[in-house]
């Protein structure tokens, strides 16, 4: 396949365009915080097209009207919006164990399952590039995730057990991942809270400096009045110990990260599940987004079971992974719909810097493809949302044993596409940022 080529200064009115929708507002009330997150993006393409949700989405006209492998079903599943090669990590379930699995699930929504696929496929080929690999190889990356996703799918449809499908863990995972996974463990809470918090009359207490903001009385106040909010939407799994949701101190920070430009957020420092100071917990209250996919998906039954984008957020979340945080729930805040988690010590994102062998590169796009299956099977009927009332993988299985020839030919076929697109993309939005063409700033 291939996109229409725009000349330079008619991509560059839409790229413009596409951004007043997604970042207007938030980009009128921080212009500070988006010229950070621009500059991260003009770093290069990837980092652009990390940043670009929206424009890759306002690119996939064709699929707004249906596409291979999409029908009734496949078309109205849970997907993660934002799915990257960089969006994947380690987390510490609610089970106490290590996981490698997908992470970041600000943009999550209910769509077209293939979105997914499309936008991990595309960032392969950026990633490659950067590389140096070649078409050939590029195209033999992204057919592998295709065949370990289908196989996946394929396995889970099928009625696989759990333990021939296991979770990517320290007793399970190779590679990269494994190393993840152990930088993971050697983590501490104590390193966290050490990073951020000092002991002051023999209470812990957030440190001054390193992006924190002193809060007046009035927003403690309503922080404190939506950290109550929050409580009530927690399982009731989580809160066996009253006392490790004592508040200790709050602060305020902004997200100035390429997805968290201009949103304000805050931390709460809570006593955690004992008395000792090294147990105590860090927490995080931020503004949730509104899901680039979400302008492009017309069912208003989906965006109708949303309180809001925070309890999207959670919802989505919830239903993607498996064992999810146990602090994990929703707020609101001054009108507005927030995320509520923990600032965990024990987030570690994979990292593509030293993965340059081709070989280990196809193994990790392999582990990656088997993991965006499982995350896609997930969120079903077995989820206890009631918003996709039937078996994704079911559904996808049979939606890919119709063609399965044609399968990865189409992600090999996009990819090579979207790449070049979003690398010239990139180029123009340079172009755009240092000539001061970018409304705001």
């Amino acid at each position: 396949m291939s996109f229409p080529q725009l000349d330079g200064e008619h991509r560059g009115e839409e790229i413009l365009a596409v951004f007043d929708t997604a970042f207007g507002q938030l980009l009128a009330a921080d212009p500070a915080a988006f010229r950070v997150k621009f500059r991260k993006m003009a770093a290069s393409a990837f980092a652009f097209y990390r940043g670009t949700a929206g424009l890759f989405y306002h690119d996939l006209d064709e699929e707004k009207r249906g596409g291979p492998y999409l029908d009734e079903r496949t078309s109205r599943v849970w997907i993660h919006g934002d799915l990257h090669a960089e969006n994947f990590g380690t987390y510490m379930d609610a089970n106490g164990r290590l996981i490698f699995n997908v992470n970041d699930f600000d943009e999550a929504y209910v769509g077209p399952f293939t979105w997914d696929l499309k936008r991990f496929a595309a960032s392969v080929a950026l990633i490659g590039y950067a590389k140096a690999l070649s078409d050939e190889q590029i195209s033999e990356l992204v057919t592998i995730y295709a065949v370990a996703y289908r196989e996946r799918i394929h396995a889970l449809a099928t009625g696989a057990k759990s333990d021939e499908v296991p979770p990517f863990t320290l007793d399970t995972a190779q590679g990269p991942l494994l190393d993840a996974l152990r930088d993971a463990r050697s983590l501490t809470r104590f390193g966290l809270l050490d990073s951020m918090t000092e002991i002051r009359d023999f209470e812990r207490r957030f440190a001054s400096g390193g992006g924190s903001v002193e809060l007046d009385a009035a927003t403690r106040y309503k922080v404190l009045a939506a950290f109550d909010g929050y409580l009530e939407t927690l399982p009731d799994s989580s809160l066996a110990r009253p006392d490790s949701y004592r508040v200790k101190d709050v602060v305020g920070r902004r997200g100035i990260g390429i997805g968290s430009a201009g949103l304000p957020s805050y931390n709460i420092l809570l006593e955690g599940h004992s008395d000792a100071l090294e147990n105590d917990v860090v927490i995080y209250i931020k503004q949730a987004q509104t899901p680039a996919v979400s302008r492009h998906i017309t069912d208003q039954a989906i965006r109708g079971y949303f309180q809001h984008e925070g309890h999207r957020t959670v919802i989505s979340q919830r239903a993607l992974q498996a064992h999810a945080d146990p602090w994990l729930g929703w707020t609101e805040l001054d009108g507005a719909g927030q995320l509520v988690a923990e600032v965990s010590p024990y987030a570690v994102d994979l990292d593509w810097g030293d993965i340059d062998d081709p070989e280990e590169i196809a193994q990790v796009v392999a582990d990656l493809g088997r993991a965006t299956a499982t995350m896609h099977s997930a969120a079903d009927d077995q989820s206890g949302e009631s918003l996709v009332p039937f078996s994704t993988e079911r559904a996808i299985d049979a939606a890919i044993a119709a063609d399965e020839e044609g399968f990865a030919p189409l992600l090999v076929d996009f990819a090579h596409a979207y790449g070049a697109r979003a690398r010239a993309d990139h180029q123009t939005f340079v172009d755009l940022f240092r000539n001061g063409r970018i409304p705001g700033l």
